[in-house]
């Protein structure tokens, strides 16, 4: 098993960073908040789960060691593929799905692109007793290298189309979370792209 990458980024797509390490590019897919510390050029270490089919070798990467244990747990779940998995913490921090499952709460499932109110329920059922309580200390996504982007906008909508909704969709999503990216802009911060994508999802969740 390959536990985790580390090296200069070497690229970066909607949904994939190449990652340099020892004169080889490994490609590793992320979320869109795993993406949105990195930056082509500085370097990162990103822990990994390495899912192997039998036509492909699929590596996928997050900010921290406690992001890849839930990701596992998430695919113990029948149902739940290495996909899902991902958007799942796409949408929610590992503590946040941790304090959803603990509380049974539903919409913070049905949140997630792919999951209906029948899944959810499925899901909380067969999660409950394996993720266990929010330990408290990921609130939220921890960078990974440098500030996101400035193009926070370009970044939010590759995640959405990425997800799977259609460019008219990213777009409204996008509108609708401007007021608080210029609210950050306003005080000297960059943006906070994961967050944005939370409630960009939720926008287009409610609209559905």
């Amino acid at each position: 098993m390959i536990a985790f990458v580390s090296g200069p980024v070497a690229a970066l797509a909607p949904t994939t960073a190449v990652v340099e390490v020892g004169g080889i590019g490994m490609a590793v897919q992320c979320t869109p908040g795993t993406l949105a510390g990195l930056r082509v050029g500085a370097p990162t270490r990103l822990a990994t789960s390495l899912v192997v089919r039998e036509d492909s070798l699929t590596l996928y990467g997050f900010a921290d060691d406690d992001e890849r244990q839930v990701f596992e747990l998430l695919q113990s779940a029948s149902g739940v593929g290495p996909r899902l998995a991902q958007a799942m913490l796409a949408v929610h921090s590992p503590d946040a799905l941790r304090l959803a499952v603990s509380t049974g709460d539903e919409k913070a499932l049905t949140a997630v692109p792919g999951i209906g109110k029948k899944g959810a329920q499925k899901l909380l059922l067969e999660l409950k007793d394996r993720l266990g309580a929010p330990v408290g200390a990921v609130v939220g996504r921890q960078s990974t290298g440098a500030h996101a982007p400035a193009a926070w906008h370009d970044q939010l909508h590759a995640a959405l189309i990425g997800l799977g909704y259609a460019a008219r969709e990213a777009d409204e999503a996008v509108a609708l979370v401007t007021p608080q990216a210029e609210a950050a802009l306003a005080e000297g911060a960059e943006p906070p792209v994961p967050r944005l994508l939370r409630a960009a999802l939720q926008s287009l969740n409610r609209t559905r």
